[in-house]
């Protein structure tokens, strides 16, 4: 006889609940990184037009320039502030997708001991099953010996 769990259905559900929180988890962590990769192009880009003001001044350029250059580095300060709330915002996202996925390895593990508690068990019964077998048989030959 093979051991079947009753709650074997349980089981799968917490393990697929548990593969789908890994794959939400990876993909907030994937968005982390483009953010703070994003981020990090527009920190270039300000330091960038930052030297070239800077440039510009030291070269005598003519002042519209200059302040052109001045609205385009606001605007990216702008844009940076921006991005800075935005990775964090995926940080939290990571950290509650971090979260859930403990949540789902601890369920899947209590379901999993669940399961491995009643397959000890079962193995249990049947090797006390198989030695009452052994031993009615022995008691028939013996009995039969008897005679």
């Amino acid at each position: 006889m093979r051991f079947q769990y009753s709650f074997q259905k349980v089981v799968d559900l917490k393990t697929n609940e548990k593969s789908q929180a890994e794959w939400l988890l990876s993909s907030a962590v994937g968005q982390l990184q483009v953010e703070e990769q994003t981020l990090t192009q527009l920190i270039g880009e300000r330091n960038r037009v930052i030297s070239a003001i800077q440039k510009a001044a030291e070269d005598c350029a003519p002042l519209s320039s200059i302040q052109e250059l001045q609205a385009y580095v606001n605007h990216l300060d702008q844009c940076i502030t921006r991005k800075h709330r935005d990775v964090q915002y995926a940080q939290q996202n990571v950290q509650s997708k971090q979260t859930v996925l403990t949540d789902k390895m601890l369920d899947e593990q209590v379901w999993l001991k669940a399961r491995e508690k009643a397959n000890v068990k079962f193995q249990q019964e049947m090797l006390l099953r198989e030695q009452n077998e052994l031993d009615e048989m022995a008691s028939v030959r013996f009995a039969m010996k008897a005679r």
